[in-house]
């Protein structure tokens, strides 16, 4: 289907015929002239070039092959200025994605070596680091965002498409480069500036992993909990940590850093959920279960397929004018 970006231009196709009718014709009686002494000369020079170049048209409408030429070319002329298109079938266009924003924890306690792989003991950040890579690595349709926190909370990444960007950063985080203590607090509320401008909150999660408490920052957790209650943010909580230390691979001691109770009524009161990570297993599975979360389905507007046709016309045109330079006057008399 071909339609024009400015139809009402098509109108100026006439414009020829209206400037031919409607203007007044040059009078023919100028008054008394000049007396020159050399019109002789120019009528025999209008003479004799009259043999090389077309006359002049008369005020009579003569639709000589010159002025059918002369007038197609004005028409290509117009029709490329009212630029044409082709346009395709109208469509809708789906996208499923959402907006995740990682809050990880980089405190010096994600040291802890309470995690294995192969018979190998690793601490916590290098588990987590592994899993959240393999499920960034998946989320193709999503805009992902990073915040690594300690004492301090620091936006690593604002939410993008460069999955490998995320990864990047990720894998070169180091435990306690943002400080030794914790503050969940101010992280949550970074996370929540971050991601709440948007007016669609229902395809925005926050995912919150951290193996302590908060006792750090500007932010305290019952403050943020709110925070993130009034915004209708979804979070999801993640406790990581062994149910017991170990110690030189004999003694074992009960871990009780984790605050287990924030971590559930932050998740319950913006209706996310909370999960424990106790081994490297159990948290790949807790992020397999986050990556089944039924994405939410974005109704875009209707498109259609578009192509400018306008160069088509104006190199006609132009190949026309060419070849009426080449053109014996005489053939289209």
């Amino acid at each position: 289907m071909i339609e024009f970006l400015y139809p009402k231009l098509l109108t100026l196709i006439v414009l020829p015929f209206f400037t031919f009718w409607l203007l007044p014709p040059v009078k023919q009686s100028l008054g008394r002239g000049l007396r020159v002494p050399f019109i002789d000369d120019l009528e025999n020079i209008k003479n004799k070039a009259s043999r090389h170049f077309v006359p002049a048209m008369s005020k009579k409408v003569s639709f000589s092959l010159l002025f059918l030429y002369l007038y197609l070319l004005w028409c290509l002329l117009v029709i490329g200025i009212a630029r044409p298109q082709y346009v395709g079938e109208p469509f809708r266009l789906n996208t499923e994605n959402r907006d995740i924003m990682l809050v990880i924890d980089i405190s010096t306690s994600m040291l802890q070596p309470d995690f294995s792989t192969n018979n190998k003991r690793i601490d916590r950040l290098s588990a987590v680091k592994y899993v959240v890579g393999e499920f960034v690595k998946k989320r193709t349709e999503d805009r992902i965002g990073l915040i690594l926190f300690g004492t301090r909370a620091y936006l690593q990444s604002p939410l993008t498409f460069d999955k490998e960007a995320i990864k990047n950063i990720l894998y070169n985080a180091d435990a306690g480069m943002a400080g030794n203590s914790t503050s969940i607090g101010d992280a949550l509320g970074l996370a929540l500036k971050s991601i709440k401008d948007d007016k669609n909150k229902s395809n925005k999660v926050i995912i919150l992993l951290s193996d302590g408490e908060s006792n750090d920052g500007y932010l305290s957790m019952a403050e943020a909990i709110d925070m993130a209650e009034k915004e209708g943010l979804k979070v999801y909580t993640i406790g990581v940590g062994a149910e017991n230390s170990f110690l030189g691979g004999l003694l074992s001691i009960r871990n009780n850093e984790l605050d287990e109770k924030s971590l559930k009524e932050l998740a319950s009161k913006t209706k996310g959920n909370y999960f424990r990570a106790t081994d490297l297993s159990s948290l790949k599975n807790i992020y397999e279960r986050i990556d089944k979360l039924e994405p939410v389905e974005n109704q875009g507007n209707i498109v259609r397929e578009r192509k400018d046709l306008f160069y088509i016309p104006l190199l006609i045109a132009l190949i026309l004018a060419m070849v009426l330079l080449f053109l014996p006057r005489s053939s289209l008399e």
